[in-house]
């Protein structure tokens, strides 16, 4: 992919991951507009020089207004990243968990497809574009703290695989973005000494993206463990060892109570 001459949308970009690609691409020469939520963040990347447009990806009537402008401002709008996500811890012992589990499918997998929805008859009616989908390594080795969240990731992987498929020979191309855990604020990286760091993360992703052509699953090296756990055979063993983090959950903790 050319990043230089791009005019890109990224879905979820006012923050971490989402908000340093925005500024690598536009850093490349790309025309990016930002989309997000929260209002205020939108005004400082408003200042940045960034187009801004607020978009809720669980809520239709936003997105396809978000849609709307954009394309009305943009009809040159070659490439949709689909940032937007949650990530819930829950316990699977307490059924109040199903509240967290509902918001993570319908912001990671539902408002994954009703952006891509929104957006495919545009690119498809240019003959070209790109598509970048956003997974984690997550959704191949699971982190048993977080189960929707990685269910959710592994959805959108099938679902970026079977887009791909259905796009071809419409001159859009589908990629999948898969980062491992990356340290997006200095005390991820206190709580994850493994967590890469955000501006490492992003000159690899970028990397990756200039390759011609574009690859269908965009790995860093950091997360290349997660990727191919089950045909390296490390699958179990690496799962057992995420497991020991389900002490952290409320329910795991001593109460501080002896029996009498």
């Amino acid at each position: 992919m050319d990043i230089s001459n791009r005019t890109v949308f990224i879905a979820g970009a006012t923050s971490g991951i989402g908000r340093e690609l925005a500024r690598r691409f536009a850093e490349a020469g790309s025309t990016v507009i930002v989309g997000g939520r929260r209002t205020d963040e939108l005004a400082k990347l408003a200042a940045d020089g960034f187009d801004t447009v607020q978009i809720d990806v669980t809520a239709q009537h936003s997105i396809d207004r978000a849609r709307d402008t954009i394309v009305h401002a943009h009809p040159d709008l070659d490439t949709i990243v689909t940032m937007s996500g949650v990530m819930i811890p829950e316990d699977l012992r307490d059924p109040a968990h199903f509240s967290d589990s509902a918001k993570t499918v319908d912001t990671n997998l539902l408002g994954t497809i009703r952006v891509i929805d929104a957006f495919t008859p545009h690119l498809i009616a240019r003959g070209a574009g790109t598509i970048v989908t956003v997974t984690s390594g997550i959704a191949f080795l699971p982190f048993p703290v977080m189960p929707t969240y990685a269910a959710s990731k592994a959805g959108v992987h099938a679902y970026s695989e079977a887009l791909r498929a259905q796009l071809d020979g419409t001159g859009v191309e589908v990629s999948e973005l898969v980062p491992p855990a990356v340290a997006t604020l200095p005390e991820h990286a206190k709580r994850n000494p493994r967590a890469l760091a955000l501006a490492d993360f992003a000159t690899e992703v970028m990397d990756l993206l200039r390759t011609d052509p574009t690859p269908h699953e965009i790995l860093v090296q950091g997360v290349q463990m997660h990727r191919w756990a089950e045909r390296d055979g490390s699958y179990a063993e690496l799962v057992a060892q995420r497991s020991q983090a389900l002490a952290m959950l409320p329910s795991r903790q001593p109460s501080g109570r002896e029996e009498a």
